[in-house]
């Protein structure tokens, strides 16, 4: 049974609920005096207590995701194998393995989540569970990948598509995206409405190093996370699906630590990413007790973390030409402040958009008011490719889709308009 498998939750849960009753059944036999019945009871009370923590340690990190697999919790990591299969289980991917760069893998958590699609995959699309494999950092990241009916059409079976980046927030994973934001949910929704044009979406959590917080940030002598997510994963994403080679049809979207890799991806690495979403991100990334020292030490450890301070980037650098949709709250959220600060400090070619709600909290309930409108949004910034595979006749994008040309902010005017988010429900 997989780590983060319900079968294995639900045995643990079960054997800990055993244990507790068994406890409770014999403790009349056990409380009599002798050295045998105290080693019982010593027994029974550490049998019960590891069986609860374990249940609870074990829901704990289904949720968060802190380990996805029994390698990454005893430390046996692989090295990232130069070829690999294709599968042909419910998960496999459908894409061409070309050098092994993404695998396909158990569901991941993805057999508990409610509302993915189910039927025939050109009226419904898809949802894959994989392994991302980084060629240059050897990272090995889960992932979710949905793919759009028309990716399965005829008409399309050579076109490329846009891509969305979808980070987690940490601690957290890549249920979080599925179950609780329902990003492949809503992105159906969206395209079946002609709201948000065929996307392929990607699914990730921000590190690399897990239980390490790595903020997408290439570390001195550690892991190269910035790498990544701007080389490995859209190379890795390339070899096995058909999406868009131009970085105009990739953007970067994420929420908490998600959102501030998203903003970091793309006002960074513009090459790489065209446009970021990021609800409830921050605006700069300092050291803590979950990073560890992610600039290394002395000055130039000094200007590698000025660098990764956007405030201080925009105010130093020539600014990006990036679109960026942030989202905050005017109460509940502690970063309204700097999200003001950001939004004014955006100078062309860069132009910045904002989803800012009356209250809210650093809390999914908040994100999902916002998830819809920022969908929406960062089709409309994604160009949909206009090359397709190799000796295929061109196709036009699909009729009728809002946002199928990337819109550019004037040259001499900052463009900054207001999304307005999903009233809450009831």
């Amino acid at each position: 049974m997989g780590l983060t498998s319900q079968s294995l939750e639900i045995t643990v849960i079960v054997l800990a609920v055993v244990c507790v009753a068994a406890t409770v059944w014999l403790w009349p036999r056990l409380s009599r005096n002798g050295w045998r019945h105290v080693v019982g009871r010593l027994g029974a009370i550490v049998v019960t207590q590891v069986s609860i923590v374990a249940a609870l340690a074990l829901a704990v990190n289904t949720n968060f995701e802190f380990y996805g697999n029994w390698d990454e919790l005893l430390g046996n990591n692989d090295q990232a194998p130069a070829s690999v299969s294709q599968g042909d289980g419910q998960y496999a991917t459908v894409g061409n393995i070309k050098g092994g760069l993404i695998q396909p893998a158990g569901p991941q958590g993805l057999d508990r989540v409610t509302g993915l699609p189910k039927g025939p995959v050109d009226k419904v699309g898809k949802i894959e569970s994989v392994r991302i494999i980084g060629r240059r950092t050897r990272a090995i990241n889960p992932g979710f990948v949905y793919l759009p009916p028309q990716y399965f059409q005829q008409q399309f079976h050579r076109q490329r598509f846009p891509v969305m980046v979808v980070i987690s927030g940490y601690p957290g994973g890549i249920m979080n995206l599925a179950q609780h934001l329902q990003i492949p949910q809503n992105a159906g929704r969206l395209i079946a409405q002609g709201k948000m044009q065929p996307t392929v979406i990607v699914m990730v959590r921000p590190t690399i190093a897990p239980p390490r917080d790595t903020e997408c940030v290439d570390v001195p002598g550690g892991p190269q996370a910035e790498t990544f997510f701007t080389k490995d994963l859209p190379d890795a994403m390339k070899s096995a699906y058909r999406v868009g080679h131009d970085p105009s049809a990739w953007g970067a979207f994420g929420y908490s630590s998600g959102g501030t890799c998203s903003l970091q991806l793309a006002m960074r690495n513009p090459q790489a990413y065209t446009s970021a979403v990021s609800l409830s991100g921050d605006y700069a990334i300092k050291d803590d007790l979950t990073t560890g020292s992610l600039f290394g030490p002395g000055p130039t450890g000094a200007q590698r973390q000025h660098e990764h301070d956007l405030l201080w980037r925009l105010q130093h650098l020539p600014a990006p030409q990036v679109s960026a949709l942030v989202a905050s709250s005017r109460q509940g959220e502690s970063d309204y402040g700097d999200t003001m600060k950001f939004i004014h400090a955006v100078k062309p070619p860069m132009r910045v958009d904002s989803i800012i709600l009356p209250r809210g909290s650093h809390q999914f309930g908040t994100w999902r008011r916002e998830v819809v409108p920022a969908l929406e949004w960062q089709s409309q910034q994604l160009t949909f490719p206009q090359d397709t595979e190799p000796n295929a006749p061109q196709k036009p994008a699909p009729g009728g889709v809002k946002g199928a040309t990337k819109g550019q902010a004037p040259a001499d005017d900052r463009s900054h308009k207001r999304v307005e988010a999903e009233r809450p429900q009831g």
